[in-house]
């Protein structure tokens, strides 16, 4: 009988069209799913937490599927690293209840965006991995535009027009930037209960714009009030943005004892 698995995957999404799999380029999805296949004998579908764009990376995208009962999360975790390419790992493989499904049953997303500020952020070794902006921002004018996102709100004009989402109403719970520790620059942490297409990529590209003076504060208001007249600044660079990690319910992991 399959039995349900959680794999929590970090993935650099340099060389990655995104995660979900499309007519032409390298996808996440793509590469996962034929490694399992070679494991289990047959196709596998597999489900992400999230569905990231091209160049971004991910630092804990839950990942669900089904193999035979065969595997166990030991075995499973080792035998994917040992298989999977280089900008793909493993950090964790946990059984799950059945009806488990790793985008349907996240109660929260949480994302981080990482921007340079000195000129050094273009160096080849942090370039790729952050918005190599070489400015000066003023965390003050930053940390007071979130303030305006936090709550349930209509992020439709924070949205691809294309998106066939139902409805665009996004529950921010948190928003919060801070300097980085590593290298000269901020770090937004961000998290809600879903979040639609190029949604935080137009929030940090907007409020950026503010904390540079190029746009007033109360843009943000007229964005989220759907103010016609205004439309949000180019989305932030891909490659600054990492999907961080998805809640579930212990619930889900909780398993029934066996006889």
């Amino acid at each position: 009988m399959p039995r349900p698995f959680l794999a929590t995957i970090h993935f650099d999404g340099s060389a990655f069209v995104g995660w979900q799999r499309q007519a032409e380029g390298r996808s996440v999805q793509a590469e996962i799913e034929a490694v399992l296949e070679r494991l289990a004998g047959h196709p596998v579908r597999v489900h992400a937490a999230g569905r990231t764009d091209a160049g971004v990376h991910a630092l804990g995208m839950g990942v669900s599927f089904a193999l035979p009962d065969r595997w166990t999360p030991f075995a499973l975790r080792r035998a994917l690293n040992g298989l999977l390419p280089r900008d793909c790992y493993v950090a964790e493989v946990k059984e799950t209840r059945a009806g488990f499904h790793a985008r349907r049953c996240a109660t929260e997303r949480r994302y981080r965006y990482l921007i340079g500020t000195d000129r050094d952020s273009r160096s080849p070794f942090r370039r790729p991995f952050e918005w190599a902006l070489g400015l000066d921002l003023d965390l003050t004018a930053l940390s007071q535009a979130t303030t305006r996102l936090i709550g349930e709100h209509d992020f439709k004009a924070f949205s691809v027009r294309r998106s066939r989402r139902p409805h665009t109403r996004c529950d921010i719970r948190v928003a919060r930037w801070t300097g980085r520790a590593d290298h000269p620059g901020v770090a937004l942490d961000i998290r809600a209960n879903r979040f639609l297409h190029h949604m935080v990529r137009m929030i940090v590209g907007t409020m950026v714009d503010v904390a540079l003076g190029r746009r007033p504060g109360d843009d943000l208001d007229r964005l989220l009030a759907l103010d016609s007249s205004v439309v949000t600044s180019p989305p932030a660079p891909a490659h600054g943005l990492y999907f961080v990690t998805a809640v579930y319910d212990d619930e889900w992991f909780a398993l029934p004892a066996t006889s």
